[in-house]
């Protein structure tokens, strides 16, 4: 082949493997590339001659060893600069008019482009080397992953020889378990010819050896002994079981004497039939009612011999709720033979049912309750029936109250002795309308339950003192206590049901003051005479109950219904107090704790237009004489007279106003509506012109506060 034709041949640039995907797809098309010469092409070329073509060869991993990074970052650098640079003087040029097929713009682009194969070539020197440095990365990976398995294999092996070391010398023969007695004790009690004293004193295994042949001696007589008293304990046994059938003999005679016995237990009020029948259903109660049984029983002895406690209820399904379920004893084959049949003859329950079903679990009492009986001196019986509701784990209590006399005679009294109201707020913010139990929220929103008050005229008041009577704790009763069971029941008992006691007191004092107060009459006390004057004109003409809805429409009751100082639990009254042409309402509200918590009034006058507290002085200073002073109006403790005092105190202070208050007309003197009978220091003081209303005993007269 001649030189010239090799001339005008162009030649073929072979890349190695290594290249960058652009090269490797030229190579797959088959294209013909070579590169201008430049400083970017610098590496080594081989040429070999073949009988067609001739190839060049260009390696670009010899040329990257040859290469240093810096200089190439500086390369980069240059060729970034010098690009921007060609950038901005094609901006210029353009900027100025020149042509886009200019000659100096057609050298800038070729320098352009230039430099761009540059970058090109510096970017797949960089990716070569950063595929370089992974690979040595792995590489040294590998060595260090091989070089730790060895330390963990030889690690392993030091940790079993470890082992294998410990065990050597932990290990224990059977005789170093046996307790030998001590050596002085063993050269003092042992034979001659088993303790060899010339022999054993100076070898401590023949010492050891001969220790456990007098430990082998003395068991062998311990033995012995073991079988005579194996012996004497068989004749024992046998003498116990003669006993035993005699005493078994003797039952049936026992029993036709305790039969006999009935009345006179009854007659000395000695129980013990009832007490032992008692004790035998309350194994089946469930542990909180069998807390409050026995902390109530021991309080009744205790404290309150009239307190009685008793079991009621299905004791058969109590004891099938104590007993564990029996596996069935059907082969699988025929119990989904059975269940397949069923699901066909049987309809599918709705949601609806399904859910009820669900409530009625949820909400299902224990078969037994308990029953507590608190009688008062008057005769009255206060009958506490407690149930336990086992999905849910609290105590509920419903309520029922005998009297010895006929209560049925006052209208305003129907809600006093109500079950649903009567023991509510028995402790301070205890309502009883919602479970103490913070668990229960969540099992109610699995069956729909959206509060548990509508279930508490059927299950019972989970009142918070019942819980504790129970021995129940939750987390939501505010400060925690560290007692628990029979130890918190004891610890609330016996102020609980002193509290139940008062609260029964108070609500029959307060019936028979409302029969009385209906019929205009106020009951005083001979104890409370001294805190009012003899003659007292304004009087009681009226007495009703009133609903929350109707207490909270009146007017002169707002500054009371904003100042949150009434409770949908408290009971609502409305007195009418007369004197001639004045007329003044009282709007009573009873907190279900009286009277611990003081009645509180709000007053209104109708006498020559309306007045109120609001709107003069001496009205509010009536609602302060008859709301602040309780020590004065309480009386005799526990203070179940503080109603009533209050409203004879409201009726002389009616007296003292109406009596001291100006009647002159026109500027002239005449008859007066209310003459003055109440004898007072001063009949106004200060720029309010405030009365005296305070009642001084024995002086009898009125002063200022």
């Amino acid at each position: 082949m001649s030189s010239d034709a090799v001339k005008k041949r162009k030649p073929k640039v072979i890349r190695n493997e290594a290249g960058t995907p652009e090269t490797k797809r030229g190579r797959a098309e088959g294209e013909q590339v070579t590169y201008p010469a430049g400083p970017h092409l610098i590496g080594q070329r081989k040429l070999f001659t073949a009988k067609t073509q001739d190839v060049l060869v260009y390696n670009e991993e010899v040329e990257l060893e040859g290469r240093d990074p810096q200089q190439d970052y500086m390369l980069y650098k240059d060729t970034c600069a010098a690009l921007a640079k060609l950038m901005a003087e094609i901006q210029e040029l353009k900027s100025g008019g020149a042509k886009v097929g200019s000659v100096e713009m057609e050298e800038r682009r070729r320098q352009c482009s230039v430099h761009f194969i540059t970058l090109k070539k510096l970017n797949r020197l960089a990716h070569m080397r950063l595929k370089k440095g992974r690979d040595q990365t792995h590489e040294a990976k590998q060595r260090v992953d091989v070089l730790h398995l060895q330390l963990q294999n030889l690690l392993y092996e030091v940790m079993h020889l470890q082992k294998e070391i410990s065990k050597c010398l932990e290990f224990k023969s059977q005789h170093e378990e046996i307790e030998l007695v001590s050596e002085e004790e063993f050269f003092q009690e042992a034979p001659a010819e088993i303790s060899r004293p010339h022999v054993t004193r100076d070898d401590h295994h023949q010492l050891t050896l001969a220790r456990l042949d007098w430990e082998l001696e003395q068991r062998k007589r311990l033995a012995e002994q073991y079988k005579m008293s194996l012996a004497r304990k068989e004749k024992i046994h046998k003498a116990i079981e003669q006993k035993r059938e005699y005493l078994s003999s003797l039952q049936p005679g026992l029993q036709n004497i305790m039969q006999a016995s009935l009345p006179v237990q009854e007659c000395l009020s000695m129980p013990f039939e009832q007490m032992q029948k008692q004790a035998e259903v309350a194994r089946h109660l469930p542990p909180p009612l069998y807390v409050l049984l026995v902390q109530a029983a021991a309080y009744g002895q205790a404290c309150d011999k009239t307190l009685s406690a008793s079991i009621s209820g299905d004791v058969d399904e109590a004891k099938a709720l104590s007993r564990p379920p029996e596996d069935s004893q059907d082969d699988e084959s025929d119990s989904d033979a059975e269940e397949e049949q069923q699901n066909t003859k049987r309809r599918r329950a709705s949601v609806g049912v399904q859910l009820d079903d669900k409530r009625k679990e949820m909400l299902r009492r224990h078969p037994l309750s308990l029953c507590v009986d608190l009688k008062c001196k008057d005769g009255s019986v206060l009958h506490l029936f407690f149930y336990y509701l086992m999905n849910l784990n609290i105590l509920t209590v419903k309520t029922k109250v005998s009297t010895t006399t006929d209560l049925s005679g006052a209208v305003s009294a129907g809600s006093l002795l109500n079950s649903e109201s009567l023991l509510n707020c028995l402790y301070a913010s205890d309502h009883g309308q919602e479970t103490p139990n913070p668990t229960n929220r969540y099992q109610f929103d699995k069956v729909g339950i959206t509060t548990f008050a509508d279930y508490v005229s059927d299950l019972g008041h989970p009142y918070v003192w019942v819980q504790k009577l129970g021995g129940l704790q939750f987390s939501s009763d505010g400060a925690q206590s560290e007692l628990m069971g029979s130890a918190l029941s004891a610890s609330h008992m016996e102020r609980t049901m002193k509290l139940l006691q008062g609260r029964l007191q108070a609500r029959l004092a307060l019936h028979k003051q409302f029969s009385s107060l209906e019929h205009s009459i106020i009951p005083i006390s001979g104890e409370c005479q001294h805190l009012f004057p003899a003659k007292v004109v304004s009087g009681l003409t009226r007495w009703t109950m009133m609903s929350y809805q109707e207490f909270t429409e009146l007017g002169f009751v707002q500054h009371v219904l904003k100042a949150g100082l009434l409770r949908e639990t408290d009971l609502f009254f409305m007195a009418v107090v007369e004197r001639g042409t004045a007329r003044l309402l009282a709007a009573v509200v009873v907190n279900p704790r009286y009277p611990e918590v003081m009645p509180l009034f709000s007053l209104s006058l109708h006498w020559k237009g309306e007045r109120s507290g609001r709107t003069e002085d001496n009205l509010r200073a009536m609602e302060s004489e008859v709301n602040m002073f309780r020590a004065e109006l309480q009386g005799p403790r526990p203070g179940l007279q503080l109603l009533t005092n209050q409203i004879q105190r409201l009726c002389v202070c009616l007296d003292v106003y109406l009596e001291t208050e100006s009647q002159v007309c026109d500027g002239s003197e005449g008859p007066k509506e209310f003459p003055r009978e109440k004898m007072c220091l001063r009949t106004a003081r200060g720029p309010s012109r405030l009365k005296p209303f305070k009642y001084n005993h024995p002086q009898g007269f009125f002063s200022h506060r």
